[in-house]
């Protein structure tokens, strides 16, 4: 359900943000999977605080230690520990893609920036990026067509990306035999 939310200047702006039973953030099953797995790089099925600095410290250079612990709060912190704390929250102001966003555009432009970007990809381990690259990822993320990649581009991009892997898996399951409406069979 879309809210209205004041924005500087007293100007309104829509809440993108899908909401749970409690007025807090909608987090969903995968996106949950997905960002544990994406912190437990040794696939250990336990998150330590150096776990979470070893990928938070690509985006947030300056987070003190205690930040880590306090945040990693339980000596068995699983992706059970996780689903408990987040899944059920009542975080009424706050937007996730924003704060992403926010990590792209440090100097607060409204723009991703560019050597921004191409350190997250590195420190992420993919490389470094080239000006092909860079073309390549502002070209597919630019939807509005400026040449840059805006807030609003950045929140198409990450539901882009989430409808498309749902149709990836549905193909995956009709050409496997798995379900689907195109594989007649029925669920």
């Amino acid at each position: 359900r879309a809210q209205q939310t004041t924005m500087e200047g007293g100007k309104a702006e829509e809440d993108h943000v899908k909401r749970n039973e409690h007025g807090g953030v909608l987090v969903d099953e995968d996106e949950l999977k997905a960002a544990f797995e994406f912190f437990d790089v040794q696939n250990k099925g336990v998150l330590t605080p150096a776990d979470l600095k070893q990928r938070l410290g690509v985006f947030y250079k300056n987070l003190p230690a205690r930040e880590y612990k306090f945040l990693i709060s339980e000596p068995d912190f699983t992706y059970k520990t996780l689903h408990r704390l987040l899944v059920n929250n009542e975080l009424k102001d706050f937007d996730p893609v924003r704060e992403a966003f926010k990590v792209y555009d440090p100097h607060e432009t409204g723009f991703v920036d560019i050597e921004t970007l191409k350190g997250v990809f590195s420190s992420l381990g993919f490389g470094e990026i080239t000006p092909e690259d860079v073309t390549v990822l502002v070209e597919t993320a630019d939807s509005d067509g400026d040449g840059r990649i805006s807030l609003s581009d950045f929140r198409k991009m990450v539901s882009f990306s989430k409808t498309k892997e749902a149709d990836l898996d549905l193909l995956h399951a009709t050409v496997t035999g798995g379900g689907g409406a195109a594989s007649g069979k029925k669920s």
